[in-house]
C-alpha cells in the first residue's frame, strides 16, 4: 500500500460519548484499545464515516410536511444516547501541529491508528499547488503550509514523500518558514527549528504588572490570553526540544537558505504577504522594541517570579477544565509546560495526556484536530429549537429524543463557580452553559442563552418532561448568568464581559487574525441573550424574578441591535458566514419589539428585508462565500447554500416579510436539495472566527433547513410550494 493511500480499517473505529465527552477509538484486532468483542458500529458512527449509503436526489419534490417528517427521522438518528448531537468541529489547519509538536517532544498522546488517519487528513486537504491555508477554504500559506508539513514529517512521512516534496516546493516558493507568521515562529522554536531570537518577546513579567494597569493580561479576550499565558511561559523559560534527526532534517528542509547562515533578530517582523492580515500597528512597533530591548537585561529572578504566577495560572486551568482548557493552542502549550515543569509521570501532565483525544475528530477523510472540544451544548441546544419547530414536541416518535436532548442540557448546565476564580480573572460559571461540555470549564453568554431558552421551550412544549422540570432555582441561576454578561452599551459579548479599550485592538500581534485583543460585543450574542430573557420573562406560573432589570437589559439589547445595523440594512455576522446568519439574530431581535416588515417605527426591519431579498438568487436561495467575512461586505455567488437559505428565510420570517413568492422560492430550494433518506448534502463551510478562520459545523446542514421548514409550516400552513 503507497503512503498516500495508507488508512486504518474504518469499520474498527467507535465513538464514545459521555456527558458530551467524544473520543475516537480504534477497536481492530491489531489495535491497543481492544478489551474482547466490540459492539457493531451504530448508524451515526457509520455515518460520520461515510460508511452508509448515501441518500439520492429526489425526482419529485416532496410536501413540506414529508420532508419535516424525513429530516426529523433521518436526524435523531444521529444523537447520541447521552442527549447530545455529535459532529465536526474542525477546518482551521494550523491547530494539529501544536499538538503534534507537543507529543513529539514528551513521546506522549497520540497512537498509531490516530497519526495514520492524522497523516491521510493533511494529504486529503493539501492544496493542488502542495501547500495548506489558514483554515481548509483558504489558499496556501507559509503558516498553513510550514505548520502541516512539519506535521506530516513528525507523523512518520518520509522527506522524498511525494505530497511533502510538493508541499516542499510550494513552502520555497512562498519564500520559506523564515517568513512565517508569530504563533508559527514561536511553534518553531519550541520544537528548535528556529531560534528564540527571531521572536518579538512574550515577556512574561507583563503578567506581573498591577491589575489597574491599561493593558494587563486580564483586559484581553480569554481565548488570546489563555493563548499568550502558556506562550509566555515557553518563551520566558526557553522550552524547546532536544535536537533529534528528524528536528536536524526538518533545519534543513524549511528554509530557502541555510539554517546557521540565518539573522534571526532580523526574522521577528518578516511575514509573509499572504498570511498577513492585520499588520502591526505604529504602537505595536513601539512595544515590540520596548519589550525586545528589555529581553537583553531583564532581572533572572523578576523573570522566575513571572514564571510562577504564569505557572499558578496553567495549574489552574488545568484543574478546572482537567486538561482540556478553553481551545486546542492552550491546551497542547500547557501540557509541554506541566511536562517541563512536573515531569512526564505527574498527574499534571498525564490529565493532559489523556485529554488529546477529545479534541480529535475522525470523518471519512481522516482525523483532524477541532477548533475546541467539540460544539456539543451550541449544535444541541439549536436541534432542540428546530425539532420543536417543527411540531416534534407533540409526537410521541420523537418524545425520547427530546427527553434525551433535556438531559443532555440538565448535566451540561454549570453548577457552580470554581473557587477563586477572580484571582484568575475568571468570569463567574454558576448557572451558565458551555460551548462544549461542562468539563471543559468555561461558559459562553450565547451558549447560556440558547441553553436557557431550549430548557424553556422543551419544558413549555413537552408534557412528558413535567416530571423531569429544571428547577426554579437552576433557571434563576441561568438567568443570573446571562445578566451578568451585560454591557455598557446594551450589547453582549461572548466569555466575559468587554474589560479593555479598543485602543488594544492596536496590540493585536496574531497577523493572521482580526479582533482577538477584546472580547467585543455581538449581534449574534446580544440577540440570542435577549430572546432567551424574554421566553423566561413569560413564564407563568412562576414568582417574578428580576423583571425590571430584564426589561431593561432587552430594551437596551434591541437598542444595540438596531444600532448595528449599516446604512445598506445589512448587520454584520462574527460567529458564521456571514450577513444572511447576522440577519437571522438581528430580525429576532427586532421582533422582541414588535418590529416587522409593515410595522416598523425605524425602518429597520424593512432596510433589512430589502436587504436580504436584493441577495436572493435566481434558484430562490441564498449563497454567502467566505470571503464576506474577511472582506466585511456580502460577497455572493451563484450556487445557493441551504444554510444560508436557511438563515435569510428565518430571518424574513420573523420579520413578517408580505411576499410569499420570495419565501415560497426559498422553501422550493431547501426541498430540492433534501435528499430522499432526509438529509441534506454538506455544502460550504458555514463557520468563521476572527474574521479569517472557516470552521465546521456539520450539524447545521440538517438543523436549519429543518428550522426554517417547520417555521414556515407553523406559520403558512395553507400555503403549497408545489
Amino acid at each position: 500500500m503507497s503512503a498516500a493511500a495508507a488508512a486504518t480499517d474504518l469499520t474498527q473505529w467507535k465513538l464514545t460519548c459521555e456527558k458530551g465527552r467524544q473520543t475516537w477509538r480504534y477497536h481492530g484486532k491489531d489495535g491497543r484499545h481492544t478489551d474482547g468483542e466490540v459492539d457493531e458500529q451504530t448508524f451515526a458512527e457509520r455515518y460520520f464515516l461515510g460508511l452508509t449509503e448515501d441518500g439520492k436526489n429526489r425526482k419529485k419534490l416532496p410536501s413540506v410536511s414529508k420532508a419535516i417528517d424525513s429530516a426529523l427521522d433521518f436526524y435523531q438518528q444521529l444523537q447520541d444516547d447521552d442527549g447530545h448531537w455529535a459532529g465536526d468541529y474542525g477546518g482551521p489547519l494550523f491547530l494539529m501541529c501544536g499538538a503534534v509538536i507537543v507529543c513529539h517532544i514528551t513521546g506522549h498522546g497520540l497512537d498509531e491508528h490516530q497519526k495514520v488517519e492524522m497523516i491521510r487528513y493533511l494529504r486529503s486537504v493539501q492544496k493542488e499547488d502542495g501547500g495548506w491555508g489558514l483554515h481548509t477554504a483558504g489558499p496556501s500559506t507559509v503558516f498553513g503550509t510550514a505548520m502541516n508539513y512539519v506535521s506530516l514529517r513528525l507523523l512518520g512521512a518520509k522527506r522524498d514523500d511525494p505530497d511533502c516534496v510538493r508541499a516542499r516546493e510550494c513552502l520555497h516558493a512562498l519564500g520559506g518558514a523564515l517568513g512565517i507568521p508569530s504563533w508559527g515562529k514561536f511553534w518553531l522554536a519550541v520544537l528548535n527549528v528556529y531560534d528564540w531570537s527571531g521572536l518579538h518577546s512574550l515577556m512574561p513579567e507583563i503578567w506581573l504588572l498591577p491589575d489597574w494597569f491599561p493593558a494587563h493580561p486580564s483586559t484581553l479576550w480569554c481565548h488570546c490570553r489563555q493563548v499568550y499565558l502558556p506562550m509566555a511561559y515557553c518563551y520566558g523559560a526557553r522550552v524547546t526540544a532536544k535536537p533529534d534527526d528528524i528536528i536536524l532534517e526538518l533545519r534543513e528542509e524549511l528554509y530557502t537558505e541555510k539554517y546557521d547562515d540565518i539573522v534571526w533578530y532580523r526574522q521577528r517582523s518578516n511575514i509573509a504577504k499572504c498570511d498577513l492580515y492585520t499588520p502591526h500597528s505604529w504602537l505595536l512597533t513601539g512595544v515590540h522594541g520596548m519589550l525586545n530591548m528589555y529581553e537583553y537585561m531583564h532581572m533572572s529572578s523578576l523573570r522566575q517570579l513571572a514564571l510562577d504566577k504564569c505557572y499558578r495560572h496553567i495549574v489552574f486551568d488545568d484543574d478546572v477544565t482537567d486538561g482540556i482548557s478553553i481551545g486546542p493552542i492552550s491546551k497542547v502549550i500547557q501540557m509541554l509546560v506541566r511536562w517541563h515543569v512536573d515531569g512526564p509521570e505527574s498527574e499534571g501532565f498525564q490529565k493532559h495526556v489523556k485529554r488529546v483525544s477529545d479534541y480529535m475528530w475522525l470523518g471519512p477523510e481522516g482525523m483532524r484536530m477541532q477548533g475546541t472540544n467539540g460544539s456539543q451544548l451550541w449544535d444541541t441546544a439549536f436541534a432542540i429549537q428546530a425539532f420543536l419547530e417543527a411540531g416534534a414536541g407533540s409526537h410521541d416518535r420523537y418524545s425520547e429524543c427530546l427527553r434525551r436532548a433535556h438531559n443532555f442540557l440538565d448535566v451540561t448546565q454549570m453548577r457552580e463557580s470554581p473557587v477563586d476564580y477572580a484571582t484568575y480573572y475568571r468570569h463567574p460559571n454558576k448557572g451558565g452553559f458551555p460551548f462544549s461540555t461542562a468539563e471543559c470549564g468555561w461558559i459562553v453568554g450565547d451558549c447560556t442563552a440558547e441553553g436557557l431558552k431550549s430548557i424553556l421551550l422543551l419544558q413549555e412544549h413537552c408534557s412528558t418532561l413535567r416530571s423531569l422540570h429544571v428547577g426554579e432555582d437552576r433557571l434563576h441561576d441561568a438567568v443570573d448568568s446571562l445578566l451578568s454578561f451585560r454591557n455598557s452599551d446594551g450589547g453582549f459579548a461572548t466569555y466575559e464581559t468587554k474589560r479593555g479599550g479598543l485602543l488594544l485592538e492596536l496590540l493585536n500581534p496574531s497577523e493572521v487574525f482580526g479582533d482577538i485583543m477584546i472580547d467585543y460585543t455581538y449581534v449574534e450574542c446580544t440577540s440570542a441573550a435577549i430572546q432567551a430573557l424574554r421566553h423566561f420573562q413569560q413564564l407563568e406560573d412562576t414568582e417574578p424574578y428580576r423583571q425590571q432589570e430584564i426589561g431593561d437589559t432587552i430594551r437596551r439589547g434591541i437598542d444595540y441591535v438596531r444600532n448595528e445595523q449599516r446604512y445598506d440594512g445589512s448587520w454584520e455576522g462574527s460567529w458564521g458566514v456571514c450577513f444572511t446568519y447576522a440577519a437571522w439574530f438581528a430580525m429576532e431581535a427586532l421582533a422582541l419589539d414588535g418590529e416587522s416588515w409593515s410595522e416598523s417605527s425605524t425602518g429597520s426591519v424593512p432596510k433589512g428585508c430589502e436587504f436580504l431579498v436584493s441577495k436572493q438568487n435566481e434558484d430562490g436561495g441564498w449563497a454567502e462565500e467566505f470571503a464576506s467575512c474577511e472582506e466585511r461586505r456580502y460577497v455572493g455567488n451563484d450556487v445557493s447554500s441551504i444554510v444560508n437559505t436557511s438563515w435569510a428565510l428565518l430571518a424574513l420570517m420573523a420579520a413578517k416579510y408580505s411576499d410569499i413568492s420570495v419565501l415560497k422560492k426559498a422553501v422550493q430550494l431547501l426541498l430540492s436539495r433534501q435528499l430522499d433518506n432526509g438529509d441534506w448534502s454538506e455544502e460550504s463551510i458555514k463557520g468563521v472566527f476572527n474574521k479569517t478562520c472557516a470552521i465546521q459545523y456539520t450539524n447545521y446542514k440538517n438543523i436549519f433547513p429543518i428550522w426554517a421548514l417547520g417555521r414556515f409550516r407553523r406559520l403558512y400552513p395553507s400555503v403549497s410550494v408545489m
